[in-house]
């Protein structure tokens, strides 16, 4: 199921190895699993070239024709999604128990969803007394895609299938760190009769998207990652007046009260804290838990975390995996003596696991204050903080004193509660008594320093197309002179 050559432009696979190596980690053993080559720029003008010769015809064709291929595509994932799975797993570490059900099923599912909505993309019809308008959703042209490293399947195609179904082309770049896995989702489109040129991938690192976001021929750049660089492409593309969605990072607060389900409540802060070793952007990571409950909260967290199955990523008997790399490893780490040397409880891990690979402990820090680094900035590994409240106008304070929004939740059996909690919490996407769930037809993506636009949905056809209106004059023109 490996690629073949580490880029696909204009419907094949292309390689030159002139381009920077970029070794291809498994983060379970450290091994050397590939080897991929960064885009020289010649590589990044022949997708450049590509996907703006391929744009006009793509977007010339029936919407229902463009949602064929999109379908086609979706139905050959799913019956490959093993063998994706198993790329995933080796791509990213992530246990094959989670690929399985993630990453392969949620790309297909938005390949299926915006295929189906294809042929019912247009615009709308105004009567003006004797004269009309109407407006047309045309698309935007040639659209860049920069990927995280978390989800590489998944998000190649969250950005490529609204994109798709618009009448756009797609150049996606991978994270240097998962580059495998987008090059899968290119080869299943043309497979399913994508003209070439439609959708292309091609590797690098921060100046590769540089490129692909400066260049004149780009109307629209698609960037998951942190808030930090989230600033830096935003900067970018509006400098140059370039459509832009911005899905970022996050310091998420998830709320318990004290008449939750508290067994329900546990499953939603593991979920939101240890699910892919704690690489997820909306991952609730400040736990309020009312202080009638937190003791009760932290032991059965406790009991549970410690049945945590942590092994090889490929046996479908592990639930918990290496992080991403080395690197995410030693940042995690590092925020981990943070909380230490800040006085935080330990409640349980917090340290690196003595085998081959990037693996640390599912750690859960208690009595966090507000101002601890790790109450403060995202970590992006399986670290929790655990913090106390009293009220609820207190916890909505303190869950909103963060320049991030991307998500949150509450726990809680007064439903009435639940809406007006939900409702006074910065962020964009909000879950009751559930956590981290995503599926296709909800839009995803956050408030504040947590990004613009949308993906997902309906919502994300405003993001990858534009609306043309047309004023229509029925009776004679009348001028002052």
């Amino acid at each position: 199921m490996q690629p073949t050559a580490s880029h696909f432009v204009n419907g094949k696979y292309l390689e030159d190895t002139d381009g920077t190596p970029m070794p291809v980690i498994f983060p379970a053993t450290g091994e050397e699993i590939a080897m991929v080559h960064a885009a020289t720029p010649a590589v990044v003008e022949a997708a450049l070239a590509a996907a703006t010769a391929a744009q006009a015809e793509w977007a010339a064709m029936m919407g229902v024709e463009r949602g064929r291929v999109l379908r086609r595509a979706a139905d050959i994932m799913r019956e490959r999604n093993q063998e994706l799975s198993e790329l995933e797993t080796l791509d990213t570490g992530k246990p094959i128990q989670e690929t399985l059900v993630a990453d392969a099923t949620s790309a297909a599912d938005a390949l299926e969803y915006f295929g189906g909505i294809a042929a019912s993309l247009g615009g709308e019809h105004m009567q003006l007394g004797g004269d009309w308008a109407y407006t047309m959703r045309v698309p935007l042209g040639v659209c860049v895609g920069i990927g995280a490293w978390n989800y590489p399947t998944q998000i190649a195609a969250w950005k490529g299938a609204p994109a798709l179904a618009c009448g756009n082309t797609m150049i996606f770049k991978p994270s240097e760190q998962t580059p495998l896995c987008a090059l899968k989702v290119a080869e299943i489109l043309v497979e399913a009769g994508a003209p070439a040129g439609v959708y292309n991938v091609i590797q690098g690192a921060g100046e590769v998207g540089r490129a692909l976001v400066e260049d004149p021929r780009t109307d629209k750049v698609s960037l998951t990652g942190s808030a930090a660089t989230g600033k830096k492409v935003y900067a970018s593309a509006a400098a140059r007046m370039k459509h832009a969605t911005m899905e970022l990072g996050g310091k998420s607060p998830l709320v318990i009260f004290d008449d939750a389900d508290l067994e329900s409540a546990v499953s939603g802060a593991i979920n939101a804290n240890f699910y892919a070793s704690g690489q997820v952007c909306s991952n609730g990571t400040r736990v309020f838990v009312q202080k009638g409950i937190k003791e009760d909260f932290l032991a059965q967290l406790k009991e549970r975390t410690a049945k945590a199955v942590i092994g090889d990523p490929r046996d479908e008997a592990t639930n918990f995996g290496p992080m991403v790399s080395e690197e995410q490893l030693a940042i995690t780490c590092s925020y981990i003596e943070k909380g230490l040397e800040e006085r935080a409880r330990l409640v349980h891990g917090g340290k690196r696991i003595d085998r081959p690979g990037a693996y640390v402990e599912p750690t859960i820090f208690a009595d966090v204050t507000d101002d601890m680094t790790i109450a403060r900035e995202e970590i992006f590994g399986p670290v929790m903080s655990v913090l106390d409240f009293e009220t609820e106008e207190e916890v909505v304070e303190r869950a909103n004193a963060t320049d991030l929004g991307l998500s949150g939740a509450v726990f809680t059996a007064d439903l009435t509660r639940a809406h007006r909690v939900v409702h006074a919490i910065d962020a964009g996407s909000l879950w009751i008594n559930q956590y981290n769930l995503t599926p296709v037809e909800v839009p995803f993506g956050g408030m504040k320093g947590s990004g613009v636009g949308r993906e997902n949905s309906r919502a994300a056809i405003e993001h990858y197309s534009q609306l043309k209106t047309v004023y229509v004059g029925m009776s004679p023109v009348e001028a002052a002179f």
